[in-house]
């Protein structure tokens, strides 16, 4: 969640999504990433795209990007068996947990991808292939020096809205007012985005569980805002 998942940022010969912050593994982790990598994870080859289609069964697919500890993945997947989910995350630790949720609970709809966001829709993912994307809880990078290390940026959100087909989604959450404000103007500014709740927020859809990390954020006293913008 914020402060784990992937924030834009530069990098020697383009841009990155994240910021990679070290963290310590768990043994069960450690295991999920040895054990169920091999079987859940995707590996990026930038010569070989993706084929989102044959890898979920035809299944429409949702890209979620930075999931942190993969809480909320796990749940909304196993909530829509009909959809499918690529979870991008470079953090091990929260990728180790995911994979071990998923092997708990046998999920066969979801795989991850341990590598850099832009990267792998750029040369993985086909254009006009995804049904959504998924951004809870992103790195708010408040201090203005920094903005442009935010996800929600352009150009980075014209490449996401170049892999939406069209009526696919971006649901954004955060629970920071300013950057919320910030994402707004940014996927306003976005060609071929449309706000699905014109210039306001959109309500907690019913498949998005309220996790640990939102919990405190209201006990905090921090609203949460929701996006909902759609492709055209």
């Amino acid at each position: 969640m914020a402060g784990e998942n992937e924030s834009l940022t530069p990098a020697k010969g383009g841009i990155r999504s994240y910021v990679l912050r070290a963290g310590r593994m768990t043994d069960a982790q450690r295991h999920g990433l040895e054990t169920l990598e091999p079987v859940y994870g995707l590996e990026f080859d930038a010569a070989r795209p993706f084929e989102l289609g044959s890898i979920f069964g035809g299944r429409p697919v949702v890209v979620e990007i930075g999931f942190g500890m993969g809480d909320a993945t796990v749940e909304i997947a196993a909530a829509r068996p009909d959809a499918g989910f690529l979870g991008i995350e470079v953090h091990a630790p929260g990728v180790g947990k995911l994979l071990s949720e998923l092997g708990k609970r046998k999920l066969e709809n979801v795989r991850t991808v341990r590598h850099d966001a832009v990267e792998v829709l750029e040369k993985s993912v086909a254009p006009g292939s995804l049904a959504g994307f998924h951004i809870f809880f992103p790195d708010p990078w408040p201090k203005k020096r920094h903005y442009k290390r935010r996800l929600v940026t352009r150009p980075f959100t014209d490449l996401l809205a170049s892999r939406l087909a069209p009526g696919g989604y971006i649901h954004f959450v955060t629970d920071w007012a300013e950057y919320a404000e910030w994402a707004r103007a940014q996927l306003e500014a976005t060609p071929g985005l449309v706000n699905s709740h014109p210039g306001g927020w959109a309500p907690r859809p019913e498949w998005r569980p309220v996790t640990k990390f939102e919990r405190k954020a209201g006990s905090a006293g921090r609203a949460i805002r929701e996006l909902e913008f759609r492709k055209a």
